[in-house]
């Protein structure tokens, strides 16, 4: 019985490809030599570099360490501001951190120009994709260093206005009057104009009322004036003005007065709520009238 020519064919190939092993162990021979000539050429004759630059390397993490903590305790200690302690805190960590890195790799005779213009390209390139972000990074920076107002403070910007919960590196939060939480872009807040009502102790209030033509002026006066002398929120010299009413404008259909007081921050809202409704009533005791806006229309029945 004759052996089938396939498989005869296939184990000719197979001894036609025996002859070739030589070769790929000489191959392997050479990744051999080539491995023993950088380990004695390159690890064994840098291993004095390569130590001394982790050494540098632990040492200097420890101290960085050691440096965050103490600008942490005087800023404590001086009561800074918590978000600009943490921004700053984090920053001189990047940044020492990535000078320790460079200066270890240096130590090991690695050249350092090639891998820091690698660094600068990345960062060029990440600034360009991330323009907008960094501009509300750069904004952060300035509001925490500059302090236009803290958290806590209430302020107003744009159509936003509330208290100042949270001063992020890239936003800010304000809750409003309504318990409703804004977050502000920190560009908006750097390079806008923007109210901080809470950077004094105390505000003017302005009650704004009109009373009928014919009607006494001064009788009006005295009547604001008393009311706003009467409360306890009103603030009198030397810690501020003593409150005063002007006449503002003579109006379509009334003339109008202003009762101008100064109160404490925290009770601005409450004062004017108060006083508005303490002026109406007392002027209807008093019998002053408030007109409203009117309208006269006059026909002429007269025809040619």
């Amino acid at each position: 019985m004759e052996p089938d020519t396939t498989i005869v064919d296939q184990v000719e190939k197979t001894i036609e490809q025996i002859p070739k092993l030589p070769d790929d162990v000489k191959e392997v021979n050479q990744f051999v030599e080539a491995s023993k000539e950088f380990l004695s050429d390159v690890l064994f004759n840098n291993i004095p570099k390569i130590v001394i630059a982790l050494l540098i390397l632990w040492i200097g993490w420890k101290l960085v360490k050691l440096i965050s903590k103490a600008i942490d305790k005087m800023m404590t200690r001086k009561n800074r501001d918590v978000s600009l302690k943490h921004f700053l805190i984090s920053l001189i960590n990047i940044a020492l951190k990535t000078l320790l890195l460079i200066t270890a790799v240096s130590m090991m005779g690695i050249p350092t120009t090639s891998f820091i213009t690698i660094i600068g390209a990345a960062g060029l390139a990440i600034g360009m994709a991330l323009q907008g972000t960094l501009q509300n990074f750069a904004g952060g920076v300035i509001i925490l260093l500059l302090r236009p107002f803290k958290v806590g403070d209430f302020i107003e910007q744009g159509n936003y206005y509330g208290t100042v919960q949270e001063i992020r590196i890239f936003n800010t939060i304000l809750t409003t009057v309504d318990n409703t939480d804004v977050i502000i872009p920190n560009t908006e807040l750097a390079t806008k104009t923007l109210i901080n009502y809470t950077r004094t102790d105390f505000r003017r209030l302005n009650v704004r009322v009109g009373i009928a033509y014919g009607e006494s002026i001064e009788k009006a006066k005295n009547i604001m004036l008393k009311l706003a002398n009467e409360k306890q929120y009103t603030l009198h010299a030397p810690e501020a003005y003593d409150p005063y009413v002007c006449v503002t404008e003579l109006g379509s259909s009334s003339v109008n007065l202003e009762l101008r007081l100064w109160v404490k921050n925290n009770d601005w809202g409450y004062a004017r709520s108060e006083l508005n409704q303490a002026v109406y009533e007392r002027f209807n005791e008093e019998h002053v009238e408030i007109p409203f806006n009117q309208l006269q229309v006059h026909i002429n029945n007269n025809k040619e």
